[in-house]
């Protein structure tokens, strides 16, 4: 038996070992691309809330501070019930940028869902080119807008971005939503850079209309309350049409959440909609998933019983090495580098904490908003 599980253990590091050599080392090891447009398109800035008042009065300054020459606010209040609306209105009246809003009423077709709301939001752009965040979000230079539509060109219709957390010290839970986050950008950026983009975030997120309209916009998954940043994207990004912008200056940041029970209910709507992906990404993502933990276990059951131990230890040792690389390089571009450190106990803690997502999932229906 213990001949098996090594004969796995040799699979499963090989597997891992293409991941990280070939898959997240795209990105991590990348230089910055020169862009191709040095002109300033015009530019929608999408932000969809609900109920969000108070960060919209804290954060709407910041987008309207932007360095750059022709934007326009399109503001979208969905059927909130506090004091949105009179906040968006109250920008509106008093800003020298354009700014639109977007009051959505209820609609019994469309009950809760925020796809409808930037449905209508998208509809309400004056331009071609847009570029979507959360309510809860700043840029984090005044530089933001022109990082990310530097990287529109005339066959990049779809810009993925990062979308960083605010730094809270002395917090574990926050060190871990932030390993999460970088780890997910290595990913979905790694994807991009060999041709199989996958999923961006709506916390900053870019891609042009004619690009939304040509499959109707969030049609096909009208049904599903999640999936207007990711599901879109699995849908309509091709290696032709996606670029993805790592500069920190075209970074977005946004309030983390401070309960590690609130954190697992917004990953497990994040993660209810992986199995409407595509299927060869299913596949790939559900492969590193499986091989990143039987890689854990299968070590720990053979180092338990000293089976081939010195071999064991070469082979964790040299994934440790690829892991410290392969993140680290992203954690430093990312400027996430206060993670590096603790790189294998986020892994396995990440895990644990997928492992349980997964089988809640299963169980019961996340809510959303």
């Amino acid at each position: 038996m213990l001949e098996y599980l090594f004969i796995a253990f040799i699979v499963i590091f090989c597997i891992q070992f293409i991941y990280y050599l070939f898959i997240f080392s795209s990105f991590s090891f990348s230089k910055k691309s020169p862009t191709e447009n040095h002109f300033n398109l015009p530019v929608s800035i999408i932000i969809c809330a609900k109920n969000e008042a108070k960060n919209l009065t804290k954060n709407l300054p910041h987008f309207l501070k932007q360095n750059y020459p022709n934007f326009e606010l399109v503001l979208i209040n969905d059927r909130s019930n506090d004091r949105t609306l009179k906040v968006m209105e109250q920008f509106r009246k008093e800003s020298l940028i354009p700014v639109k809003v977007v009051d959505v009423a209820s609609n019994e077709q469309f009950w809760g869902s925020k796809k409808y709301a930037l449905t209508l939001g998208i509809k309400a752009a004056s331009f071609e080119h847009l570029l979507f965040t959360d309510a809860d979000c700043i840029p984090i230079s005044e530089s933001w807008i022109h990082e990310m539509a530097s990287n529109f060109t005339n066959q990049h219709q779809i810009v993925l971005g990062y979308g960083a957390y605010q730094k809270i010290k002395k917090s574990w839970l926050n060190k871990l939503i932030r390993f999460e986050s970088l780890f997910t950008a290595m990913q979905y950026f790694g994807y991009a850079k060999i041709g199989i983009p996958y999923m961006g975030v709506g916390r900053n997120l870019a891609y042009t209309k004619s690009t939304f309209f040509k499959v109707n916009g969030f049609a096909n998954h009208m049904h599903i309350k999640s999936g207007d940043d990711d599901l879109f994207i699995n849908e309509v990004a091709t290696k032709q049409n996606t670029a993805i912008s790592c500069s920190q200056n075209s970074f977005t940041e946004s309030n983390p959440k401070t309960s590690f029970k609130d954190w697992i209910l917004q990953k497990r709507r994040h993660i209810s909609t992986a199995s409407l992906y595509k299927p060869l990404h299913k596949f790939l993502l559900g492969l590193f998933f499986a091989s990143q933990m039987l890689f854990w276990i299968l070590a720990i059951i053979l180092l338990g019983f000293l089976y081939n131990w010195q071999l064991i230890a070469i082979l964790v040792f040299t994934r440790f090495l690829f892991l410290y690389l392969v993140i680290g390089f992203s954690a430093k571009k990312l400027n996430e580098r206060d993670l590096i450190l603790l790189i294998p106990f986020f892994e396995i803690f990440l895990i644990l904490t997928q492992m349980f997502i997964f089988i809640k999932n299963m169980i019961s229906k996340p809510t959303h908003w």
